[in-house]
């Protein structure tokens, strides 16, 4: 490639909430990998963060992280412009990042619902708004996409974590909605994985076992939820869609989420 040709090329920079570890991480290093320059944003997790940034930038050149509690307006409503301000533009945004705490029908508080609602649906929608407001300002042909990470209970559900999928049920709406608001200026697209990680209430062994359930005997790997992503990005006629990346779990009926099972 010359150098004139070389300086055409602009690169794209995207905006990962979530992105310090877990699957925000393996979503953040997979659009570095695709040339992605990638804001990594994280609230407490500062030496994982750091470590994102350090492996984006060996992929795609340049990375940074920034910090934000999610749960506040006032802080969501300045991150975008501090990722602005620090990378010169956003092309993207992934919400991966996401309140998970069990509650049900017999827990549920008001108190829960809006802790989950605040940092899992509307801190994804204020981001939205926050980006089609600054693709104003570069002219009318700057288009852009919000990603938002959904969950396969949304087709499949029960009632453990009754605010979480809630909160997520509320995302899965707004995806029509923004779509539809926000269009031609920017494209909505959920991706829902099944279980993909482990956690602190599954054993390894217990995970194995879950994993597997489902029609093609076994669910989503962070690796595929990743690709779907950089797909997403990439595929100009997705909109107002959720893809399910989940092995097939969504056709199959659990009676307890999988970490209850």
């Amino acid at each position: 490639m010359s150098p004139t040709s070389h300086k055409q090329k602009i690169q794209r920079t995207v905006l990962v909430t979530g992105a310090a570890k877990r699957l925000g991480r393996e979503i953040a290093l997979a659009l570095a990998k695709d040339g992605w320059k990638v804001a990594v944003h994280y609230r407490d997790s500062v030496e994982d963060a750091r470590k994102t940034v350090a492996d984006c930038a060996r992929l795609a050149g340049y990375s940074a992280s920034f910090r934000a509690n999610l749960a506040n307006e006032t802080a969501v409503r300045n991150l975008l412009p501090g990722v602005i301000e620090e990378l010169g533009q956003v092309d993207a945004i992934v919400n991966s990042a996401s309140t998970f705490e069990h509650d049900t029908p017999d827990t549920f508080s008001f108190a829960a619902m809006e802790k989950h609602m605040r940092s899992n649906a509307g801190a994804a929608i204020l981001l939205s708004q926050a980006l089609h407001a600054h693709l104003q300002t570069r002219g009318a042909g700057a288009r852009g996409v919000v990603i938002n990470l959904l969950d396969q209970k949304l087709w499949n559900p029960n009632p453990d974590f009754l605010s979480y999928t809630l909160s997520k049920a509320a995302l899965e709406a707004a995806n029509t909605m923004l779509a539809l608001a926000l269009s031609p200026c920017i494209r909505v697209v959920g991706v829902a994985p099944g279980l993909t990680l482990t956690s602190h209430m599954l054993t390894p062994e217990k995970f194995e076992t879950l994993h597997k359930l489902a029609p093609l005997g076994h669910s989503s790997t962070a690796a595929d939820v990743a690709a779907t992503v950089v797909f997403a990005l990439n595929n100009n006629s997705i909109t107002g869609t959720t893809l399910l990346v989940d092995g097939g779990q969504h056709l199959m009926k659990f009676e307890r989420d999988f970490s209850l099972l």
